[in-house]
């Protein structure tokens, strides 16, 4: 074969996805080759310096509790599980009793999830002071 074939029905998309990756990878180069060349050169003598001043470190007052992160965690996992009710509920009839059963051991499972976490005390909202 001396030429190339086009007439492929994703040939068109693969070519535009070697054109975007050849273009990122430039777009990457040249603004590498441009911070270089606008960076200040003279810093290095400060960023080598031993750093042995400045405020004294204490601790924040304010700090963010891990249970804020924990109660985000499992609004975004119970969100997201609530979120593959909604196929179900749109084929309710064509799955009929097999899916109803099967959503019903969703719900339990989701249920027993929930529970475990209350009885974790993951959703006691706890005071920072």
């Amino acid at each position: 074969m001396t030429h190339m074939v086009v007439d492929h029905p994703y040939f068109g998309a693969f070519m535009l996805l070697v054109i975007t990756f050849t273009a990122f990878g430039a777009t990457l180069f040249a603004a590498r080759f441009v911070s270089r060349k606008l960076a200040r050169l003279d810093t290095e003598k400060l960023k080598l310096t031993i750093y042995e001043c400045g405020p004294e470190v204490t601790k924040q007052p304010n700090t963010i509790s891990a249970q804020f992160y924990l109660f985000a965690l499992l609004f975004i996992l119970f969100d997201v599980e609530i979120i593959f009710m909604f196929p179900w509920a749109i084929d309710f009839k064509v799955l009929g009793w097999f899916g109803f059963a099967e959503m019903i051991l969703f719900i339990l499972l989701l249920a027993i999830g929930f529970i475990y976490a209350w009885k974790k005390g993951a959703l006691e909202w706890h005071s920072i002071k």
